[in-house]
């Protein structure tokens, strides 16, 4: 069994390094004006949502590759890899199509400030070309962790921002002979790492896991591989979906309470992506090796695993949430120095230190869950909370009763708590062992046809 440590610390270190980057540039849109950082934010959640349709492959490439793995069927394994990629061209190539296409109406459709829609269309659409590079990046580094490659992976990771962040700067500000170009600097420069990346990507694959991409990898879509990766990836990205779309309408009612509480939105967002951070990489970690588990048949393990699991990232989140909560002041003035965001700001940190910890059942039991096969219960049970807690109790609490954006971060609690429990509860009862038993009978035709 993989050692879960070896696995969570390169991930820890690549979330850290991304969530500087995005730090990093909140902070040089938000040194231009506060309109420019609620351009920088809106924009860049826009660009998650869209990304949302290589959930539908990304959510199982890593579970069907680690299952195979498990069960020792690494031909199957790099078939699967490669079909991946060809999905990846199209789902990336139809969202960089509908960030270019469809920018001005999505902003529109979030209650962008009049303010804040010149600078947010450009940086949206300067944004659509890096979709596509993210779209493979991401499918190729999923498989390279599937492998237990991390720390390649955040080799890579460090090599794109370290291009990104050395491109934007003087591409944002001007510098020497360079044109200023702002927020639409940031994301050429953006697009530009996401090509080191590939080719990075590319030669890794070919040099560590003895894949040699085709032509026709990039855009063929084998139907018996990509099947195995939509049964996994279609829940998943199904509960990825409802929980993002119901996350903008949260983003919308903050947006219609005014470019200020779009900008203090955006600023705690940034310091919750540090907050985060731990249970984010153990969920991976734990998807990674759980799928192991279960391609090996050995359940038992697996439950044990994601007790652990959970306990210490409940414990750590809660630490790492107070920490900011209590030194909230000097890390919003990272980013204003207006009173009321600064003040509203802190409010929010401290929603996140009841938050966080709820948030932590879902980041590591869905991923667990899905693992071991039990794909489409997070999202029948999840799809309830989301659209009346989330979506409906961000609007009822910040907007009709006025308690403003306060009122968002406590309905984001309330969901990620009731989600999060009744996921616990699912995992606790073994309901998910008829699934996992399932999946490993999937796989033993396949040992057959390779043996």
């Amino acid at each position: 069994m993989p050692p879960m440590f070896a696995l969570a610390w390169p991930l820890l270190v690549e979330l850290g390094l991304a969530m500087a980057i995005s730090v990093a540039g909140t902070a040089l849109a938000s040194r231009s004006s506060d309109a420019a950082g609620a351009a920088f934010a809106i924009a860049s959640q826009l660009t998650a949502m869209l990304f949302i349709l290589f959930r539908i492959i990304g959510a199982g490439v890593s579970v069907v590759v680690t299952q195979n793995l498990g069960a020792g069927q690494h031909e199957a394994a790099r078939r699967v890899a490669c079909a991946v990629l060809g999905a990846s061209s199209w789902l990336g190539g139809i969202t960089a199509l509908a960030a270019w296409l469809g920018a001005d109406y999505l902003l529109g459709v979030l209650n962008t400030p009049a303010e804040v829609m010149p600078l947010a269309g450009p940086l949206l659409r300067a944004l659509a070309l890096a979709m596509l590079f993210d779209a493979w990046n991401a499918s190729m580094a999923g498989v390279m962790r599937a492998h237990l490659r991390s720390r390649d992976t955040l080799l890579v990771l460090v090599a794109m921002h370290l291009c990104h962040i050395g491109l934007a700067l003087p591409l944002m500000a001007g510098w020497g002979p360079l044109p200023s170009l702002g927020l639409p600097g940031y994301a050429l420069a953006l697009t530009i790492s996401r090509m080191l990346g590939l080719a990075l990507h590319l030669l890794l694959w070919r040099r560590q896991l003895g894949i040699r991409v085709q032509a026709r990898d990039w855009w063929q879509l084998p139907r018996r591989e990509l099947a195995a990766v939509l049964r996994i990836g279609l829940p998943g990205a199904a509960e990825n979906i409802a929980w993002r779309l119901a996350f903008m309408v949260s983003v919308a009612t903050a947006a219609e309470l005014g470019a200020g509480a779009l900008a203090t939105q955006a600023y705690v967002l940034q310091l919750m992506g540090g907050v985060m951070m731990y249970s984010i990489a153990s969920g991976l970690a734990v998807e990674i090796v759980v799928g192991y588990l279960i391609g090996a048949g050995h359940l038992r393990a697996a439950h044990q695993l994601v007790k652990r699991a959970l306990l210490r990232g409940v414990l750590v989140a809660l630490l790492i949430a107070a920490l900011a909560a209590l030194a909230a002041g000097p890390l919003l003035r990272c980013f204003s120095a207006d009173p009321a965001i600064i003040a509203t700001g802190t409010v929010l940190l401290w929603i996140t230190v009841i938050l966080e910890p709820g948030r932590t059942f879902n980041l590591v039991v869905i991923n667990a869950l899905r693992a071991a096969g039990d794909a489409r219960f997070p999202v029948l049970a999840g799809a309830l909370s989301m659209l009346l807690v989330l979506a409906g109790g961000s609007w009822l609490l910040g907007v009709v009763l006025g308690w403003g954006l306060p009122g968002v971060w406590l309905a984001y609690a309330a969901d990620e708590w009731i989600r999060g429990l009744i996921m616990w509860r699912r995992w606790q009862t073994h309901s998910w062992v008829p699934h996992a038993r399932r999946a490993r009978r999937q796989l033993a035709p396949l040992v057959v046809l390779e043996g």
